[in-house]
C-alpha cells in the first residue's frame, strides 16, 4: 500500500511515499535516504520498496530538496539541509496512525552520511544501515576537483569551512555496508565509520561490490543483510520468518 505526501521545508515541498506493510500494523518504519544525484525513484529504492514491507517493515523514500519531484535548488543543497529534510519526514510521520513510532534510517552514499547526523540526534536512537557512506567529505571533495565545486558549491563551502565535514561518532545500532570495490568511496571509509560507531555495531565488506552495487547479486546481498539487521533492532512482523 502506497501513500504519497509532502511537507514542507525552508519554503520548498520534499515529495515522499510511504510503503505499508499489508498486515500487521501499526509497524516500524524505516526511512530510506538517498544520495547525491539519485532521487526517491532510483532502482535500489524501489526494491527496498518492494521488499522490507514484506517483512513487516514500512518503507518511505522521499526526495531531498533539490532532488526529483521536490523543491528547492540542487546547487543550493547541503549536508545541514539534508538533515532538516530527513528531521522533517521523520517528523511528519511521527504521529502517522499506521506506524508505531519506531524508526530506522537507511542511506546510500551521502545518504548514509545524512542518515548517521541525524541518528546521532535521534531520542532514542533507532537502527542505522548505510551502503557506501562516506566518512570524510573533505577527502572526496578534494578528490572531486573543480567538478565537485561546481555541481555542488554549497556543500562543499559547507564542508571546508568545517561544518559536517566528518560523519558523527557513538552512534549505536549500525550496519555498515561497503563494496571492497568501491570507485567513488574508498572502502577505508566504511572502516572508518564502523570504528566510530559504537556497538551495537557491524561492517559487511561486499566483495567486487561498486558503489552503486550495481551488479544484482551484491545489491542483494545488501538487502539481507539490511533487512536482518533492521528486523533485528526494529522488530516487525517479520522477525520469525527473515
Amino acid at each position: 500500500m502506497a501513500e504519497r505526501f509532502s511537507v514542507g521545508v525552508g519554503g520548498a515541498e520534499v515529495v515522499g511515499v510511504l510503503h505499508r506493510p499489508r498486515l500487521h500494523e501499526p509497524s516500524p518504519c524505516v526511512v530510506a535516504c538517498h544520495g547525491m544525484g539519485a532521487s526517491k525513484d532510483s532502482d535500489k529504492y524501489l526494491l527496498l520498496a518492494r521488499e522490507l514491507p514484506a517483512a513487516g517493515l514500512a518503507l518511505v523514500r522521499f526526495d531531498f530538496r533539490g532532488s526529483g519531484e521536490s523543491g528547492g535548488a540542487y546547487q543550493g543543497a547541503t549536508v545541514a539541509s539534508r538533515i532538516a529534510d530527513l528531521e522533517a519526514v521523520l517528523a511528519h510521520l511521527g504521529g502517522h496512525p499506521h506506524l508505531d513510532g519506531r524508526f530506522g534510517l537507511l542511506g546510500s552514499s551521502l545518504g548514509g552520511f545524512i542518515a548517521l547526523w541525524v541518528a546521532s540526534r535521534q531520542r532514542p536512537p533507532g537502527a542505522v544501515v548505510t551502503w557506501n557512506a562516506p566518512a570524510n567529505l573533505l577527502d572526496l571533495a578534494a578528490g572531486q576537483g573543480s567538478e565537485a565545486r561546481g555541481s555542488w558549491p554549497a556543500l562543499i563551502a559547507e564542508v571546508r569551512a568545517g561544518r559536517h565535514a566528518e560523519a558523527p561518532a557513538g552512534v549505536r545500532f549500525v550496519l555498515v555496508i561497503q563494496g571492497d570495490h568501491d570507485e567513488v568511496v574508498p572502502p577505508a571509509h566504511g572502516r572508518a565509520l564502523f570504528e566510530r560507531a559504537l556497538a551495537p555495531r557491524e561492517l559487511c565488506m561486499i566483495e567486487g561490490a561498486d558503489h552503486r552495487l550495481s551488479e544484482p547479486l551484491h545489491r542483494l546481498q545488501a538487502l539481507e543483510r539490511s533487512r536482518e539487521w533492521l528486523l533485528r533492532y526494529l522488530g516487525g512482523a517479520g522477525v520469525s520468518g527473515s
